[in-house]
Order: structure tokens, then C-alpha cells, then sequence
């Protein structure tokens, strides 16, 4: 039989979002207070992060990811947030029962408030249909981080990175300091998918070769990957055929983005957004479905930890408080023309709280606007965006109409064609 627990706040996942959580929950007066995680530690995945740059924005300072990570264990060590390690979630249910099982038994934990915050996974070679055998050496450059900073193993010898993401930029510098040979930084794109100061530190400081408007069409190899072949793409993601080309490798590590970790959200019936891959929330992140909040990258994946702690530390202090507002959003939010997602989706009040947009394209001298039905209300003259980068706004900034609808966020300006 699962032992039975009351709670007021059970927090799923014990990354950054998780632990930011669950501390401002505590600290708001919310008693008692559960953080699940399924691993052996908290922490998530800072604790393979082990490059510097977390924490500039947040503490005001530069620290590695297990840096970032122990300031927020040191501060949970001196709660009573009650933390399950090597606890799995089975299932939530709509009326906010959770189901968990960890080397005691299974436990169900009746809740008031559920924070969602599971964090996101890689995309893998199967999501892509990259032709080719099933040969040893092919990773998501998130498990060759793994490898490389936790297990310490080398995962190959001459290598390619799929994708410029932030995870293979990190990687190709890691691997080359490690004494592998990075052979190129293939990219299916015009312009990078990772931040500009990464391709700065991680390939041009190490001579690292980085293909724009390029990917992989094969992968040769049956036992052990031998090589892959490159092919050129039009501005339409179309194979050029004439700009093919054979690099020799045996590994190739994907970065090819990332996905919010929703499996237990649809199963509660959670309205998940096609834009963002998360729950639909509001300008505090709390959910559709009533009780239930959403933090970090499994709402959306963000690009710095840091925003991922000041909207967890937010969901934190909101719960249970009587001043949040549960009536319907006064506006829904949309992507438009140049924009791939916006988060929060919804607006109550918007007194307070940030938007994240993440731009389709690099821009130079952009303006964001917000629309009403086709009528702009609001425009913000942006010098640089990058799809890698998200743009903040004060929701306080946003002078919102009266009127109720739904809301177009849209981006223009003069596209960047490379790495800017």
C-alpha cells in the first residue's frame, strides 16, 4: 500500500527551477513543502555543467553550474523542505495527487500545489531520420557531457557536432581541451543557434570550423561511425546535391535543441502550447488547470539559468497567496511574423512579472510590437535579437489595452546572415 501524504506544495524535479521553488515557497510560508527528484542528487543538470557562466545576472557573479547548484543545497539544508532523492513520479492526476515510488515504497502526496519544473531533454537522431547504419559513436552532446565531466570518458577521437546549440559550442571546446580533434560545427541554419559568446570562446578561440546553411545527410559506418556527409541547404532547409562533401570522424554529437519534458503533464491534462512545448501559463506561470504552476524549462526552454531562477523564485512566492488573481486571462499571447515563442502566454493583470520572446531570426535594428486584432498598441526598438537570445520585457513596461483579446507579438527588422 503507498503511504499517504498532505502537502501543501509538491515541487517535481530538483534542477535549478525545482529548488528555486520549493526555497521560496518555504520562505513565502507555504508548510509542508516536498521537492522530488529522481536522481542521486539535486542540482539537475548543473552538476555535469562544470564551465563558468552561470549566475552573472542572478548572484551578480561568474560560477560554474555546480557552483550555482550548491548555493541553492546549502540554502534548502537550512528549511524544512522535506527532499525526496532517487524518487521517480509515476503520474499526477488532475485533482493533484501525485503518485512517486524511491527505494522506501511508493508514496502518494495529496497537494494543494504542484510545481511542474522536470526540465527539458535533447532531440535525438531518430527525431532527424539521418540515413545511415546504427553505428557505435553517435551522442546528444548532453550525454557526452555526461561522459567527459562525470564518468570521465572520452567519447571519440575525431569529431563532428550536428547543430550550434550552446551544448555543442561548450562541447567542441571541452573535447578539444580533452586532446580530440573537432573536425567541424555543422549548422542547418543561416546564422548560430547558440549564444555569440560561446561561438566566440568555444570555436573561434580554437580554430573550430563552423558550417552555416550545411548538415548531415548520412552517416557512414556500420560498427563505429567512419564519417558523415555534408550537404549545403538553400534558405529553405532544401539539400543543395552539388555542395556535398565527406568529413571522416568516429563520433558524431547532436545538438540539434531541446524539448520541455511534458510526459507527466499530459497525462494530468494539462493544455500544453505547440509554440513552447509546456503548459500554457500565466504571467505567475501557474497552469490552465487550477493548482498546478509551471517553472523553468518545462514551461519553455530558456536560454539562461538565471531567468529560470527568477521565474521559479516568483512561482514560489505566488502560491497559495490570496492576491493571485484565478479569474480568465484578459489577453491571450501569439506569436507573429519573426517571433517562434512567447511565454507567459496568457495576461491577467499585467502588473507584474516578465515576458521571454524568443525572435525566429537574428535581427539588427528590430522593433518588437504588440498588436490588439490587428492593431499595434505597443512598440519596442530592440538593436539586437538573436533567435539563441531571449528578449525580456517588464510586463510593467506594457502599456495593456482595456479591451480583451488576443495579442500578436511580432519582430522586424534587418536580417543577420551568419554570426553577426
Amino acid at each position: 500500500m503507498p503511504r499517504h501524504v498532505e502537502a501543501q506544495v509538491v515541487v517535481i524535479g530538483g534542477g535549478p527551477a525545482g529548488m528555486a521553488a520549493a526555497l521560496s515557497s518555504f520562505e513565502n510560508g507555504a508548510e509542508p513543502v516536498f521537492l522530488l527528484e529522481r536522481g542521486k542528487y539535486l542540482g539537475g543538470i548543473l552538476n555535469q555543467c562544470i564551465h563558468p557562466g552561470f549566475g552573472l545576472h542572478y548572484f551578480g557573479e561568474e560560477l560554474t553550474g555546480p557552483e550555482y547548484a550548491e548555493q541553492f543545497i546549502e540554502r534548502l539544508k537550512k528549511t524544512r523542505v522535506e527532499v525526496f532523492l532517487d524518487t521517480t513520479v509515476l503520474e499526477i492526476t488532475k485533482d493533484r495527487v501525485v503518485r512517486a515510488v524511491n527505494p522506501a515504497g511508493v508514496w502518494e502526496f495529496r497537494a494543494e500545489n504542484v510545481v511542474l519544473s522536470m526540465g527539458c531533454r535533447e532531440r535525438t537522431r531518430g527525431m532527424l531520420r539521418i540515413p545511415g547504419h546504427r553505428p557505435a559513436g553517435i551522442f546528444t552532446a548532453g550525454l557526452a557531457q555526461y561522459l567527459v565531466n562525470i564518468e570521465g570518458y572520452l567519447p571519440g577521437k575525431e569529431i563532428v557536432i550536428l547543430g550550434s546549440g550552446d551544448i555543442g559550442l561548450i562541447m567542441a571546446r571541452r573535447l578539444t581541451l580533452e586532446g580530440a580533434c573537432v573536425k567541424a560545427v555543422v549548422e542547418i541554419k543561416d546564422s548560430l543557434s547558440g549564444l555569440l559568446r560561446n561561438y566566440v570562446q568555444c570555436l573561434l578561440d580554437f580554430d573550430i570550423p563552423l558550417l552555416l546553411s550545411h548538415t548531415v545527410t548520412n552517416i557512414l559506418g556500420k560498427d563505429r561511425v567512419e564519417g558523415v556527409v555534408v550537404n549545403k541547404v538553400n534558405t529553405h532547409g532544401q539539400i543543395i546535391p552539388e555542395g556535398e562533401q565527406f568529413i571522416g570522424c568516429d563520433t558524431l554529437l547532436l545538438s540539434v535543441g531541446l524539448i520541455p519534458e511534458n510526459d507527466l503533464s499530459k497525462k494530468a491534462g494539462i493544455p500544453l502550447c505547440p509554440f513552447t512545448g509546456g503548459p500554457f501559463v500565466d504571467e505567475y506561470f501557474a497552469c490552465d488547470l487550477e493548482g498546478f504552476f509551471a517553472c523553468g524549462n518545462v514551461a519553455a526552454v530558456f536560454d539562461l539559468v538565471d531567468y529560470v531562477t527568477m521565474v521559479s523564485t516568483m512561482v514560489g512566492g505566488k502560491i497559495g497567496s490570496p492576491s493571485l488573481d484565478r479569474k480568465p486571462p484578459r489577453h491571450m499571447l501569439v506569436p507573429a511574423s519573426g517571433v517562434s515563442q512567447v511565454i507567459p502566454q496568457r495576461i491577467r493583470e499585467g502588473k507584474e512579472g516578465f515576458l521571454f520572446i524568443r525572435s525566429q531570426h537574428a535581427f539588427r535594428d528590430a522593433v518588437l510590437s504588440l498588436s490588439l486584432e490587428g492593431r499595434e498598441f505597443q512598440a519596442m526598438r530592440i538593436p539586437l535579437c538573436y533567435p539563441s537570445e531571449m528578449v525580456k520585457v517588464n510586463l510593467q513596461d506594457i502599456q495593456w489595452p482595456s479591451e480583451k483579446g488576443e495579442v500578436q507579438i511580432s519582430i522586424r527588422g534587418k536580417r543577420i546572415h551568419g554570426v553577426g
